[in-house]
């Protein structure tokens, strides 16, 4: 008799703090009982350096910030059979989304000329291109769960995701909030 084989699992990481990516890893020793579960076959955690095709279940953290993020998420989609935006900058943009009433030009203003005593200049070689307006994961690709917090707590993403490789649809709003 043959093992079935595991879920593809990846995790991703836009715009944002990667405290998304902590809180995951604050599932503790129960890393150990997913490992059982799945691969993670791409991931900041580990040392893959192209986004694989036939993901089954896509973890995102952080918004679209950058002309950059829209070719990932869109790549990431496209490969994914299930994706879920995690935590509140991937859900709404949040605090990486602040940027937005102020334009690139204020921003680079402030971050480059402003702040800066000493050689004041703006980067521009090797950078993305900032998009005009920070966004959530939704509004650039479809998303399939959406998992609030800032960030969601670990028994949260441990619930979310064996609910769903489980084949069940998980209770979020039982689970998490905005801001939590």
């Amino acid at each position: 008799m043959t093992d079935s084989p595991k879920i593809k699992l990846a995790t991703a990481w836009m715009d944002g703090c990667s405290g998304c990516h902590m809180s995951f890893l604050d599932i503790d020793e129960r890393i150990i009982t997913l490992a059982g579960l799945v691969d993670v076959v791409y991931s900041p955690l580990i040392d893959i350096k192209e986004f694989p095709e036939h993901v089954d279940v896509t973890i995102v953290e952080g918004a679209v910030s950058t002309d950059e993020d829209i070719v990932r998420i869109k790549r990431i989609r496209k490969a994914t059979k299930l994706l879920i935006a995690l935590g509140d900058c991937a859900v709404t943009g949040n605090v990486t989304s602040m940027r937005n009433p102020f334009g690139i030009d204020g921003i680079m203003d402030r971050a480059y000329d402003e702040n800066a005593t000493i050689q004041k200049q703006r980067p521009s070689a090797h950078l993305p291109v900032l998009l005009d307006r920070v966004c959530p994961l939704h509004e650039i690709v479809k998303v399939d769960v959406h998992v609030p917090g800032c960030p969601p707590p670990a028994d949260a993403i441990w619930a979310v995701v064996t609910e769903l490789l489980a084949g069940r649809t998980p209770d979020v709003a039982a689970l998490t909030r905005f801001g939590r």
